[in-house]
């Protein structure tokens, strides 16, 4: 008889592929400029392997839908991604660096293996009544790596380099292998490779996240949102520069809002059914906003309060939208649904802090206030959007 898949492994493979993926950045931009010697080499870098991540995303999440075998797709994921960042530290004062940069493109698309892609195979991992709590814990592996990824990328760079530092990401990653190879099988489910399958896949995918209002507002919030968490992002380091007395400081904050949002998520996980994880989604951007223009204020402990408040509306938004896209994704259509939506959101942050960097020069206080605006913007395109149902023939059932 076949062993049943442990939760307990699949949450220590996510925890080494995510906490791989949050080392990953830094890590590339601090051997971008020890080895390339500029800046805008090294955040060039950092914006080549998140932004491309909306290309990749859907076309990834709808292989996985069509094979019987995802784990085995998605450890190929993560070996191609492992790769290419070898490659990239390779081809760094090697290569032309237009070449590198594209190395840094085409191993981005393969990002949302490591967050989306995973996810979605959380229903085969827990039977249907432990999921709500098996989403949060899921969520709290985000928080683990953001906190864990960044203060292993600036400790192991400190002592053994920076290109040590970008070693140990893909070395991480790689550590999820055996969790990802053995995730189960989707019984009944046959390779389709064929190219219109797939073009068809994705439209439906599509089509599912726009005509259901809970899937599309959760979508559309969660993107939003990471746009502001982008611009705060591009903030950071002018922040602990100007308030906390360094500039190494800032990252002290991105510390305060990871280790809030596992704590906010530690909670919900006790009780995962208290709030309607539509609601929670809405609520997590309005706290967002409010975090976001507390640190406004210029003042070292307002910000620190700001950062922690930041965090419990990061973390159980998170978790909440997991529990829309398992509730409202069709099972044929839900590795694509998970892997486009995480897409966006690492696009969202991209662009983000693509915005921020250059207003921050501007004015820190005001990148922050619109920050705050957008995030509050998050909260009400989540009320715009109608609550008319559209029936669904993906699946053949009602839409809910």
């Amino acid at each position: 008889m076949k062993r049943r898949y442990s939760l307990h492994l699949y949450l220590a493979g996510a925890v080494a592929a995510r906490a791989g993926d949050e080392m990953s950045g830094p890590a590339l931009m601090l051997a971008g400029f020890a080895l390339a010697g500029s800046a805008t080499d090294a955040s060039s870098l950092l914006a080549g392997i998140t932004i491309s991540a909306a290309v990749g995303g859907p076309a990834l999440g709808a292989l996985l839908d069509r094979t019987e075998r995802p784990g085995r797709l998605l450890a190929g994921a993560l070996v191609l991604y492992a790769a290419g960042l070898g490659l990239i530290l390779v081809g760094l004062g090697r290569l032309p660096f237009a070449v590198t940069i594209l190395i840094a493109v085409c191993t981005g698309m393969l990002g949302p293996a490591l967050s989306g892609g995973w996810t979605a195979q959380l229903p085969r991992v827990v039977p249907g009544d432990r999921l709500p709590r098996a989403n949060a814990l899921d969520a709290m592996t985000f928080g683990a790596a953001g906190l864990a990824g960044p203060a292993l990328a600036g400790g192991v760079a400190q002592i053994l380099g920076a290109p040590t530092a970008v070693v140990v990401s893909a070395a991480l990653i790689c550590l999820a292998l055996p969790a990802a190879w053995t995730l189960p099988d989707r019984p009944g489910r046959g390779q389709d490779p064929r190219p219109a399958a797939v073009v068809s896949d994705l439209a439906a995918g599509i089509r599912i996240t726009v005509r259901r209002p809970p899937l599309a507002r959760a979508t559309v919030t969660s993107t939003v949102s990471c746009a502001a968490q982008g611009m705060l992002t591009a903030c950071v380091a002018l922040l602990g520069e100007r308030v906390l007395g360094g500039a190494g400081r800032g990252a002290m904050l991105l510390a305060c809002t990871a280790i809030s949002a596992l704590a906010a998520n530690a909670v919900l996980a006790r009780f995962p059914r208290s709030v309607a994880p539509d609601t929670i989604i809405r609520a997590g951007a309005l706290v967002q906003a409010a975090a976001l223009a507390l640190t406004a204020s210029g003042r070292p402990a307002v910000l620190i309060v700001a950062a922690l408040l930041a965090g419990i509306g990061e973390g159980p938004q998170l978790a909440a939208l997991f529990a829309v896209r398992h509730r409202e994704a069709p099972e044929h259509l839900r590795g694509q649904i998970f892997t486009t939506g995480a897409s966006l959101k690492i696009t969202g942050f991209a662009l983000g802090a693509l915005a921020g960097g250059p207003l921050a020069t501007w004015s820190v206080p005001g990148t922050l206030a619109l920050a705050s605006g957008v995030a509050a913007l998050a909260a009400l395109a989540c009320s715009a959007i109608p609550s008319t149902n559209v029936d669904s023939s993906e699946n053949g059932t009602p839409a809910r």
